[in-house]
């Protein structure tokens, strides 16, 4: 068992798999304990979980920096972000980075029929090359490596920004909330469970979107409007709802609040903190990121039989630091490594 930020973790000694699947804090996984024995035993009523949605809505908005009638809420990214995809005009030019995780591009690209077209670019040309495109997808920080765009670039350049802040928000202290869109899902870095995803839609942001997923938990009032035509969605971004998948939610009303409640500075200081410490150890340049990536051949068996858990992504190994790590998780992978080439 771990403390960290005054709650405790019951997470082994080298995990470093947050980027993957990040671990609930004891009274997170509580939570889920209790809403499935209350399933087993037939106690729960669909509406008994309208307040965790509530509650997890206006954390996710809070940590964005956005109003919680700006956030609809779905499952997956992809499945947020194909509303915007399919909402685009005909014709429509996409930018994004070289090697972008794919929930971020396979909408647009499956938009190919009617003209819509994805270019990449690297990373590096991102900012100069947006005023070309109508539109840029992009992750925050990337999955692949940890690197972070160039958000302040992005705002300048003009060209409307879809941002996903899966792999960012929960350690990255930084503003987000000026982006067109925000698209993020909860089971990383937020340490709740798969299954809840968010879509923060600004005021001005092009009205492309389209409510393809219309049903009735996206009603002005939900429990009105199971049965029946006319159409009666919300008003705000809940029109973009899906019915929530209900033991995800309740871990995120859980986990979330108290997300808020950090000091999301300290939080990075800590994980970037960790992360340069490994990098300083072996040899190589900081990199200001909570995600490290190293070319290691040969090294996942070591790292494996010291208890290391991690994940391997665009053929390196990948290694994240969250607020639960500490410098014993450094030690051990530096010493599973002391016998590997690493770069």
């Amino acid at each position: 068992m771990r403390t960290a930020f005054g709650e405790q973790f019951d997470v082994p000694a080298g995990y470093l798999n947050t980027a993957s699947i990040g671990v609930p804090p004891v009274f997170a996984a509580e939570a889920m304990t209790d809403v499935i024995g209350r399933w087993r035993r037939g106690q729960d009523n669909a509406p008994d979980f309208d307040p965790m949605v509530a509650t997890a809505r206006e954390s996710w908005a809070a940590l964005v920096g956005v109003n919680p009638e700006r956030v609809a809420m779905g499952a997956t990214v992809a499945e947020m972000i194909a509303l915007i995809a399919a909402g685009v005009p005909d014709g429509t030019r996409v930018v994004t980075v070289r090697g972008e995780f794919t929930s971020a591009t396979f909408p647009f690209a499956a938009q190919a029929y009617r003209g819509v077209t994805v270019t990449e670019v690297d990373a590096d040309d991102l900012t100069d090359r947006a005023p070309e495109f109508d539109l840029v997808t992009v992750s925050a920080v990337q999955s692949a490596d940890g690197a972070i765009a160039d958000l302040d670039g992005l705002r300048a350049a003009g060209t409307p920004v879809l941002l996903d802040v899966t792999q960012a928000l929960g350690w990255l202290a930084v503003d987000v909330s000026w982006a067109e869109w925000v698209v993020g899902g909860s089971y990383k870095w937020l340490m709740s469970p798969r299954g809840v995803a968010w879509l923060a839609i600004s005021p001005d942001a092009p009205d492309w979107i389209r409510p393809h997923n219309a049903n009735w938990f996206a009603g002005q009032d939900p429990w009105t409007s199971i049965y029946g035509l006319p159409l009666r969605l919300a008003d705000n971004a809940r029109a973009f709802d899906t019915s929530p998948v209900w033991f995800s939610v309740t871990g995120a009303a859980a986990t979330l609040p108290w997300l808020v409640k950090l000091d999301r500075r300290a939080v990075q200081e800590h994980n970037v903190g960790l992360a340069n410490d490994l990098l300083a150890r072996l040899g190589l340049p900081p990199r200001d990121t909570a995600i490290v990536s190293l070319n290691a051949p040969g090294a996942g068996e070591h790292l494996k039989a010291a208890g290391i858990r991690c994940a391997v992504r665009a053929g390196r190994i990948r290694l994240a630091f969250h607020l639960y790590n500490t410098a014993e998780d450094v030690d051990a992978v530096t010493a599973a490594l002391a016998t590997h080439r690493v770069e």
